[in-house]
């Protein structure tokens, strides 16, 4: 049974408090499972531990910290925590291969979470209740998200969409891509028939039919169907409203605000579920900035180079260097995003009290741009740092003299470190283009674009697992 944990998982639920979030919600806490699932409310107290899922898949050494941003040119690693060979590999694109211990656990990780949705799911369909379709739909949308990384970033994945037994994981295999985004693309566009919209969403955090058409436009670009992700995202246009000052979507008094569509919740403090973004995105053991510092996703000179003159968004996003415990200067730069400089330490980390926003209004407003080429709603997003709008005088068209460029341009300042990156240029078929010409220097190969998969599963499931071709 322990070999097959990158496709079985057992159904472990944790207490968790919080406030007027998924944080908020009652768990399971040694229920019979048998006798568990009979009613709404049984539902909804089992999808805390659906929810409670994306602070494993979207915490700072997750699939897509370092797939998502740690591949790309807008950061590097400087951590000598764990197997430095391994972090590496995802930085400087030399050695990843199938023994890759973080490509082994990002696997497990999405795989477990699965089964803990999947066993909501087949349980909902057992049962009677009024609200059962919307709270499908929450499961179905976390379902979607997780299967949308995993794809982008193995290709051909198993495609498990019921709880399996032992006989039925061993004789599991890869999944053809295009049958799993048919499987995503069918998720989402249940949760949009059958979610309410964010302004009626259950609770702080909860998937909305708002939340699952931004993803489906986005899953609608990757696949390259442009006219699909326009109609999609069209009807959120105007719907949301961009925070008023950037600075403004960080800060800890301004959680779940106006321009946020999905937001991972967190609560600060020892003994609640805290983000350790703001202890793992700084210098690594600083010693002043924090108490000890990860390392992670550290800021290359090309996204610092990468904002213009006179972008406020570059001094928000990042730290230009720190003064040492002697008074010197560090000459590093760091994301600051996610500042939480009054959190409680946990030991040598910061229990930080920031949420993560997985998806919001600029990026949607910037995915229409991609898909429509209209450069307008690019020109939302610039006009709120007060830059000149593309097409205007003022404009550094010498250097994104078209649309595309443009928005690959405003993409990556505008969503800088927040694990958007990779995926981007991969999806516009720039990432090798980009990698090679940034300070990183690197020759990516198309199907190096794609991670291996792992060792263990290969070994597990010698007959029906095949590997990615950079790998074999």
């Amino acid at each position: 049974m322990n070999k097959l944990k990158y496709l079985f998982a057992s159904l472990a639920l944790v207490a968790m408090a919080g406030c007027d979030s998924f944080l908020d919600r009652q768990p399971i806490s040694n229920a019979h499972e048998s006798q568990f699932y009979r009613t709404e409310e049984d539902f909804e107290t089992a999808l805390t531990a659906a929810y409670s899922t994306l602070h494993d898949t979207y915490d700072p050494e997750s699939l897509v910290s370092f797939f998502g941003e740690l591949s790309s040119d807008n950061v590097q690693n400087d951590s000598s925590s764990g197997n430095v060979r391994d972090y590496e590999a995802f930085d400087t694109h030399v050695g990843m291969d199938v023994s890759n211990s973080l490509v082994l656990t990002f696997w497990n990780t999405y795989y477990e979470s699965l089964y803990i949705i999947n066993n909501i799911l087949a349980k909902s369909e057992e049962a009677d209740f009024d609200n059962k379709a919307a709270l499908q739909g929450e499961a179905r949308f976390l379902r979607a998200l997780y299967y949308f990384n995993m794809t982008r970033a193995w290709g051909d994945i198993p495609l498990v969409l019921t709880p399996l037994t032992v006989d039925e994981a061993l004789a599991t295999g890869r999944t053809p891509q295009e049958q799993v985004y048919n499987a995503i693309i069918d998720d989402l566009k249940f949760g949009i028939t059958n979610l309410p919209d964010k302004a009626n969403e259950r609770f702080a955090g909860a998937a909305t039919s708002d939340a699952a058409r931004a993803l489906l436009g986005k899953v609608y670009l990757t696949l390259g169907d442009k006219g699909e992700a326009a109609t999609v995202l069209r009807p959120l246009h105007g719907k949301f409203i961009l925070a008023r000052d950037y600075a403004d979507l960080w800060s800890l008094n301004n959680k779940n605000c106006s321009e946020s569509i999905f937001e991972i919740q967190y609560l600060g403090g020892v003994g609640n579920p805290y983000s350790m973004y703001w202890a793992m995105f700084t210098p690594v053991e600083n010693h002043v900035v924090t108490s000890w510092g990860g390392g992670l996703n550290q800021v290359t000179d090309d996204l610092w180079n990468a904002y213009e003159p006179g972008d406020p968004r570059r001094d928000i996003s990042i730290a230009d260097g720190y003064m040492d415990e002697s008074n010197n200067h560090v000459d590093t730069r760091y994301c600051i995003k996610w500042r939480d400089a009054n959190a409680d330490l946990d030991g040598a980390r910061e229990a930080s009290d920031n949420n993560f926003i997985v998806l919001r209004y600029a990026d949607v407003l910037l995915m229409l741009t991609e898909a429509t080429g209209d450069p307008a709603y690019m020109n939302e997003v610039r006009d709120r740092v007060g830059l000149p709008l593309y097409g205007e005088p003022g404009y550094p068209s010498d250097k994104y003299p078209t649309v595309d460029l443009a928005c690959e341009h405003e993409r990556q300042v505008e969503l800088a470190c927040e694990f958007h990156r990779w995926f981007d240029l991969i999806r516009t078929g720039r990432a090798i283009e980009v990698i090679k010409n940034s300070s990183k220097n690197a020759t990516v190969t198309e199907q190096q674009l794609l991670l291996p998969i792992p060792l263990e599963v290969i070994t597990q499931n010698p007959d029906v697992m095949t590997q990615n071709e950079a790998y074999r």
